[in-house]
């Protein structure tokens, strides 16, 4: 498996965050690198939510995918949020991206997680492909974004 817990190689922060940030800085005005990556030191518990995935190939960090109480302040009824899908650019259109959302998919419903969130700003079409739903498309911190879900399991 190519996939590990981030809590496993802590050492990974650094990168993560500066791949998070430079991606989506946009989406947390005033948020810097450091709290970032102060935020992600809080992903190394050993509870499901929250925790961080990383997809390692060829003993290279290749991307991430994490699994938060919630992901927009805007929706604190819904919990917890699919967050953080990031795929290197290298490493990116072999299918790296999917395998971290199944993963983390997987996971939450091995943990007892009937639905989960996500919202994105340009990718409804990949996690459709995935079994996400829309939810709504709503503006958020100056961007357009689309809340979607996917039910794991049966109420």
């Amino acid at each position: 498996m190519n996939i590990i817990d981030l809590s496993a190689e802590p050492e990974h922060i650094p990168t993560l965050a500066a791949w998070h940030h430079q991606e989506w800085a946009y989406l947390n005005p005033g948020g810097t690198l450091a709290d970032r990556m102060n935020r992600m030191q809080g992903y190394l518990s050993k509870g499901l939510v929250p925790s961080t995935f990383v997809f390692k190939q060829d003993g290279q960090l290749a991307g991430s995918a994490a699994l938060l109480a919630s992901d927009m302040d805007t929706r604190p009824r819904l919990t917890p949020w699919l967050a953080s899908v990031f795929v290197a650019p290298p490493f990116r259109r072999q299918g790296i991206g999917g395998e971290l959302v199944r993963h983390v998919m997987s996971r939450a419903k091995l943990g007892g997680i009937e639905t989960l969130y996500l919202f994105t700003p340009d990718q409804q079409a990949f996690y459709e492909k995935l079994g996400w739903q829309m939810l709504s498309r709503e503006a958020y911190r100056g961007a357009v974004v689309t809340v979607m879900q996917a039910r794991l399991q049966a109420r």
